[in-house]
């Protein structure tokens, strides 16, 4: 379906609205929602060469910044600037005011169940969640059990995938407690899109996203040992190689804190130093970006060269904060989040105000013999992967991999999950090669932080754009691109 509009808009004049998709910007008879008319005039009254130029000019202010991210092929890393549409999306504050509470939601039910598993257990023993989900999950520590983290939160920073589906509602597709990527990325599209079309946020009142790093630093500084006055804080990176250096130096940048690798950082008495040209400083909360297995050579992999030997003895005392907690994975294990409706009435009686995507654990045999039997109607996702690695979406799938899916599946049925084939939602989206906008599918990551009586969404999170026609991976590993996000303001 072509699309209605009395005006003349060069740029979208070959833009095509597929039947069956949920259109973000055009209603089911093609006409530009209301939300979006201003923006959309804006926009057109632009040529495709102004277009052209002012893409060129958004795609500069990246290079310029250096905002790059690493993907990890099977023999090289390859260093790309991350792909950045300059047309925004916007979300109104009634759909915000949704998505926000139900992000705070989650987050705080999960601070309350990797507080349980690592203590009590309580809602093992009363038969919600099964202890061999537990006992199984790789990203279980048992070296966490009965440890306190200061102030008692975990999940320090959380981030949500959520979709909207065909239907016009949000569900949320996968939580990540571990170590969640993006919100650099939130920022630096949000410069990009000022610095390219700044008189553009004249006609919108939205919110603005650069408050993030002050409340992230404030959520660090709250959940500070006890008897510390003004915390020391750092951001600790594995180094320039890792995927997500850029958004680690970004931040550590932006609270106005040191980044340091392992190696900048020794213990003495169960006290962490950092080093300086001053002499040894000692540090009270350390923003961890390496995983858990890496962090102490002493406790977890001898062979790691990334983290700080004795850290581990230290924070078990309590004379450092890790944020995120170790152990933090488990609550991000994709089978976990099967449990999740459960999880927010057990510990928070009260419904679920964001949804789940209805989802298959393998290790039930009923759910696993549908899913062998329906591989060609499903997605397929390994519970433990992240940045869309390991994804297999059945209807694009040959039958010889189909059959593959189906062996590895039965090989390891605790390690897979399947969803129904969803259709994200699609936004028009310029793409260079045909110098024209179509639609292109959608997500949206939230950023939730949580302190010592502290919490804070970002009003805005990272839209991620599938950039090839018809993909449902918008992952920036798997060739997607990113948009910046309107929060309007009630």
């Amino acid at each position: 379906m072509a699309i209605n509009t009395d005006a003349n808009h060069q740029i979208f004049s070959s833009y095509l609205k597929k039947e069956g998709l949920f259109d973000e910007v055009f209603d089911t008879n093609g006409k530009v929602k209301s939300i979006y008319t201003k923006l959309f005039d804006l926009y057109g009254e632009h040529s495709v060469e102004d277009y052209v130029h002012l893409n060129g000019k958004a795609k500069a202010s990246f290079f310029n910044q250096g905002i790059t991210f690493q993907v990890y092929g099977e023999k090289e890393a390859k260093e790309k600037i991350f792909p950045f549409d300059l047309f925004p999306r916007i979300i109104d504050a009634t759909e915000w005011e949704t998505i926000e509470t139900g992000s705070i939601q989650r987050s705080k039910a999960l601070n309350c169940f990797l507080w349980d598993v690592y203590h009590d257990k309580k809602i093992i023993k009363d038969k919600v969640v099964p202890l061999e989900l537990l006992s199984s999950s790789s990203n279980y520590l048992h070296q966490m059990v009965g440890v306190d983290p200061p102030n008692g939160i975990y999940n320090h920073v959380s981030g949500i995938d959520i979709i909207k589906h065909s239907d016009g509602k949000y569900y949320v597709l996968e939580d990540n407690i571990r170590c969640p990527s993006g919100v650099s990325y939130v920022i630096c599209n949000r410069t990009a899109l000022k610095r390219a079309l700044f008189g553009v946020f004249n006609h919108y009142q939205a919110h603005t996203v650069t408050n993030y790093a002050e409340n992230l630093l404030k959520v660090l500084e709250s959940v500070k040992p006890h008897g510390v006055d003004i915390p020391t804080c750092v951001v600790i990176t594995p180094g320039m190689f890792n995927s997500a250096y850029y958004e680690h130096s970004y931040l550590a940048k932006a609270m106005g804190v040191e980044l340091v690798e392992g190696r900048d950082l020794f213990v003495e008495n169960d006290f962490v130093y950092m080093k300086t040209i001053n002499g040894p400083k000692k540090v009270d909360v350390i923003y961890r970006r390496i995983d858990d297995l890496f962090m102490d050579p002493m406790e977890f992999n001898p062979n790691s060269t990334l983290g700080l030997p004795g850290l581990f003895a230290a924070y078990k005392k309590g004379n450092v904060c890790i944020a995120n907690a170790l152990g933090t994975g488990v609550a991000d294990d994709k089978a976990i989040y099967t449990y999740m409706p459960e999880i927010i009435k057990y510990y928070l009686g009260e419904d679920p105000i964001l949804s789940n995507v209805h989802t298959y654990h393998c290790s039930r045999p009923d759910e696993l013999n549908y899913v062998l039997e329906n591989v060609d109607k499903l997605v397929v996702k390994p519970v433990d992967e992240a940045g869309g690695y390991g994804i297999s979406i059945g209807n694009k799938l040959t039958k010889k991999e189909i059959e593959v899916v189906k062996k590895q599946v039965k090989e390891n049925p605790r390690k897979y999950v399947a969803q129904p084939i969803l259709s994200l939602s699609v936004h028009p989206t310029y793409i260079e090669q045909k110098d024209s906008f179509e639609q292109r599918h959608i997500d949206l990551r939230t950023f939730t932080l949580l302190g010592k009586d502290k919490e804070f969404v970002l009003k805005g999170g990272l839209t991620r754009v599938a950039l090839q026609e018809g993909n449902l991976i918008v992952n920036s590993s798997q060739g997607g691109g990113s948009k910046d996000t309107w929060v309007l303001k009630k």
